[in-house]
């Protein structure tokens, strides 16, 4: 069997504290844009976009420098939106090949990524070249990629290319000539030795390249062989995967503090876009969204929202997030905005072609949401039946669809439906030998023709909720005819009887 021979695509954006800021602030694509590092007033440039580099900025220049530009926006560096920034890159180099390694530092993201073997999935490797780079400008990152059977060599040619050419691929055996014009500061030089190399007259990989190797070893060592090694592109490299789990997380530090519901909105819809969009990357829905509110004067405000079924759609998400915003705002104005969502399974649909479409149950969501604004958060859901005898008990749950296998359960027979009066009706009652003989309900006298009971219950007599009734089902009958079927308690320690139920 023909082994097959190693290729590796290395993905780099360069100013990446910058690009990650910007990646949310999409308002600010046109502007020169710094971020800063630093404890106040000794902050310097720590990464900045284009724009900026074009009007004379660069790094380490002082907030006071940076004043002298009044067209300049300076970001505070935030190392929560690189990280979240970092994962999201590496999630998507993980759509193309299980086999990624991080290579990242504190300036710049890079990952190399062994596609040996996926020209069946994704083409030519200028195809999958083209399409990884199509997927992380859709994240509001700029990269580039360079492609290479030697893994340091594309590496290196990642951090060389340009803007104008953000794609390359090395043919085996070119992987010098490609190299040459590279300036050395693309290896992992010390400080000593990018100054031994700058008195040697050494600017690029192409001379380097051509000093001799034992004299450049005797010299420098064996870092001497490394870097001439890295300079042809021959150096072998020991690849570590980088195992990552998917983490549904985005975050942005606001410029400034807002109060207006519908400014949160707006910055809750941008990070949803980027949920989304990893969401369905992975082939998975948002089953759950926590909103977590950094605020101005402290403490952290969290809503969570559970739809009954996964889904990816926005503006069914906005709106179940308004209306639980709606319902709990916030106490103060708020400084940053962090989403999480739980990923779950996608929504999956069967229709018939002559049974009419089902409501989407999304919509549910929505309606349920507005109920619950309007009569409570505690006052909607599905009835379930707690361990008591207390007619009362029962609790509200959230509206779940299951996920498991259908039960099969036996159909239980028929009985006669039993409507509850809530709150109970407090009623007159005639009794004769301890049992009820008429009563009047609703302007009408009835005469009592059948009495069932009574069935004595009480409970929590520890509690200031103890309870001792007496429970009778009768069929009484008006003077006009009219037959009731009804429940009646009669409670011992108050001494009054009530109307509880009636039966259809």
């Amino acid at each position: 069997m023909r082994k097959h021979e190693e290729r590796y695509a290395c993905l780099y954006a360069s100013e990446f504290p910058a690009q990650s800021l910007l990646r949310t602030r999409r308002e600010l694509y046109d502007k020169p844009v710094v971020a800063m590092e630093g404890e106040p007033p000794l902050e310097s440039v720590c990464s900045l976009n284009k724009r900026a580099r074009k009007i004379g900025i660069s790094h380490a220049m002082t907030r006071t420098e940076i004043e002298m530009f009044p067209e300049v926006v300076a970001l505070a560096r935030s190392r929560d939106e690189e990280r979240a920034a970092r994962f999201l890159l590496l999630e998507c180099a993980g759509g193309f090949s299980p086999r990624v390694e991080d290579r990242a530092n504190d300036r710049a993201f890079l990952c190399g990524i062994d596609i040996q073997g996926t020209n069946g999935l994704f083409g030519p490797q200028e195809a999958l070249a083209q399409k990884l780079l199509t997927r992380v400008e859709a994240l509001g990152i700029s990269a580039r990629i360079a492609v290479s059977r030697n893994f340091h060599a594309a590496r290196c040619l990642a951090m060389g290319l340009s803007s104008r050419t953000p794609i390359q691929v090395i043919q085996p055996g070119e992987e010098a000539t490609a190299l040459a014009e590279l300036p050395v500061a693309v290896l992992d030089l010390t400080d000593d030795q990018a100054e031994t190399l700058a008195l040697w007259g050494i600017e690029t990989l192409g001379m380097l390249a051509a000093l001799p190797q034992k004299h450049l070893i005797a010299r420098m060592g064996q870092d001497g062989k490394r870097l001439w090694q890295l300079a042809l592109g021959e150096r072998p490299h020991l690849f570590r995967p980088f195992e990552a789990q998917l983490e549904l997380r985005e975050r942005i530090e606001l410029d400034s503090p807002i109060e207006a519901l519908d400014s949160l909105l707006f910055v809750i819809g941008l990070l949803l876009d980027r949920l989304i969009l990893r969401a369905q990357e992975h082939l998975v829905a948002l089953a759950a969204a926590t909103v977590s509110l950094a605020l101005d004067r402290g403490g952290v405000h969290t809503r969570t929202v559970t739809p009954a079924q996964p889904s990816n759609d926005k503006a069914i998400w906005i709106k179940l997030l308004h209306l639980d915003l709606e319902a709990h705002p916030p106490s103060a104005s708020i400084l940053a905005v962090t989403l999480r969502a739980e990923p779950g399974c996608t929504n999956k649909q069967q229709l018939g072609l002559f049974a009419p479409q089902v409501p989407d149950s999304s919509l549910l969501d929505v309606t349920l949401a507005r109920i619950r604004a309007a009569v409570g958060e505690g006052n909607v859901g599905r009835a379930v039946l707690r361990d008591t005898h207390h007619p009362d008990g029962f609790r509200l749950e959230p509206f779940t669809i299951p996920t498991g296998q259908p039960i099969n359960i036996a159909p239980a027979p028929l009985r006669p439906a039993m409507r509850r009066i809530d709150p109970a009706h407090a009623i007159s009652v005639t009794v004769l030998n301890e049992s009820p003989k008429a009563f009047f309900f609703g302007s009408k006298r009835y005469t009592v023709e059948h009495a069932f009971g009574p069935w004595e219950t009480s409970g929590e007599w520890w509690a200031a909720s103890s309870w001792n009734w007496k429970h009778w089902d009768l069929v009484a009958r008006a003077q006009d005819g009219t037959t009731l079927c009804c429940c009646l308690i009669c409670d011992q320690m108050q001494g009054d009887w009530r109307m509880v139920a009636l039966y259809d």
